[in-house]
């Protein structure tokens, strides 16, 4: 239980802290290019949620109560009902870290965005080449995580249909068996009666000489 506690206070740290070094090293209005035509870093105040949806400073709530009962929900499945499998423990722990991370933007960061005071979360990771959405730390985990617990699922599910071909397979097999040793039990009881008749005879026919 620790080391997922510990995971998902390592993910939160580094996405603060990220997100603090990068306010300060990057320029507002000028990105930095790191690969040309693919990847930058540029400074972005996302007021909303994924896709800009719930950007009104009214309707941000919305979004932090809908996200606060699913990083609750994902916490007590973990603590409650701890999947056996570690990636699926680091999976989940990913997305509560990346969740809590974002959280603490929405809550707490504060500044002027198109000429008003609003709160927002920092953006800065910008993969502009292929992709119109930038994104941070968190939100990585939280694709990456969410992208795990996918493949486990799904791989889970695969075992488990095994596992119920195999199993009646089996049960199939113990079937088949059961008869075949109830039809040989029967053939024994008549070859026993058979010869308790024959004997019977023999006995009757030795009392009749007598």
């Amino acid at each position: 239980m620790l080391v997922w506690i510990l995971v998902i206070a390592a993910v939160v740290i580094l996405d603060q802290v990220s997100k603090i070094i990068m306010m300060n090293v990057i320029p507002a209005d000028e990105p930095i290019v790191l690969i040309e035509g693919f990847l930058r870093l540029s400074q972005v105040q996302n007021t909303g949620a994924a896709f800009g949806m719930f950007s009104a400073e009214n309707e941000r709530w919305i979004f932090i109560v809908i996200s606060i009962i699913g990083i609750a929900a994902l916490i007590f499945y973990l603590f409650k009902f701890r999947p056996k499998s570690k990636w699926a423990c680091a999976a989940i722990s990913m997305i509560i870290g990346g969740g809590i991370g974002n959280m603490i933007d929405r809550l707490f960061r504060v500044g002027v965005v198109g000429g008003e005071e609003r709160h927002y979360v920092f953006d800065f990771i910008d993969f502009y080449g292929i992709w119109p959405y930038v994104f941070n730390v968190a939100d990585a985990f939280v694709c990456i995580g969410a992208g795990i617990l996918i493949i486990w699922c799904v791989y889970s599910l695969i075992v488990d249909i095994k596992n119920d071909k195999k199993k009646a397979a089996v049960d199939i097999v113990l079937d088949e068996n059961a008869e075949n040793g109830g039809a040989i039990e029967n053939g024994e009881s008549e070859d026993t009666d058979k010869l308790d008749t024959v004997e019977n005879t023999e006995n009757t026919e030795k009392d009749s000489e007598n």
